[in-house]
C-alpha cells in the first residue's frame, strides 16, 4: 500500500518538473534561434534615429522630467491595487471557512498600504497635472 502511494505523489510531481525544465530551456533557445536567423547589418543607418521617415533632428537621448517617475508610480499602485483586490474578493465571496473578520482584518491593511501611497504622492504633488 505504501508503495502505491509514493508511486502516486512521484507521479503528480512529473508534469511539473517537465514545466520547470521546459520553462528554464525556452528563453535561451529563443535567444539563440533568434541570434541565428536574424539578419545582421552593420551600416550607419542602422545606428541612426528613426523619427517616422524625416531626417532626425537633435540627439537621441533626451532627459525626461522626473515628475513622469511619479505618475509611473501612481500607475503601478493603482494597478497593483486592482490586481489583488479581485482575487481576494473571489476567494472571500464564496464559504471557504475563512472567518470573515480575518478577511476583514487583511483588507484593511492592505487599503492602509494603498492609503500611505496615495498620501506619498499627493504629499510629492504628483496628482496634479500641471505645477
Amino acid at each position: 500500500m505504501s508503495g502505491i502511494i509514493e508511486t502516486n505523489i512521484i507521479n503528480s510531481y512529473i508534469p511539473v518538473a517537465v514545466f520547470l525544465i521546459v520553462s528554464l530551456l525556452m528563453p535561451p533557445m529563443t535567444m539563440l534561434i533568434v541570434k541565428l536567423l536574424s539578419p545582421r547589418s552593420r551600416g550607419a543607418e542602422k545606428y541612426s534615429t528613426y523619427e517616422s521617415g524625416s531626417t532626425p533632428t537633435g540627439p537621441a537621448r533626451i532627459q525626461f522630467n522626473v515628475e513622469y517617475y511619479l505618475y509611473a508610480i501612481a500607475f503601478v499602485l493603482f494597478d497593483i491595487e486592482i490586481l489583488f483586490l479581485y482575487p481576494w474578493a473571489m476567494v472571500y465571496q464564496g464559504d471557504t471557512g475563512v472567518s470573515t473578520t480575518l478577511a476583514v482584518i487583511e483588507i484593511l491593511i492592505f487599503i492602509f498600504v494603498l492609503l500611505f501611497g496615495y498620501v506619498f504622492l499627493w504629499k510629492k504633488g504628483a496628482l496634479k497635472w500641471i505645477q
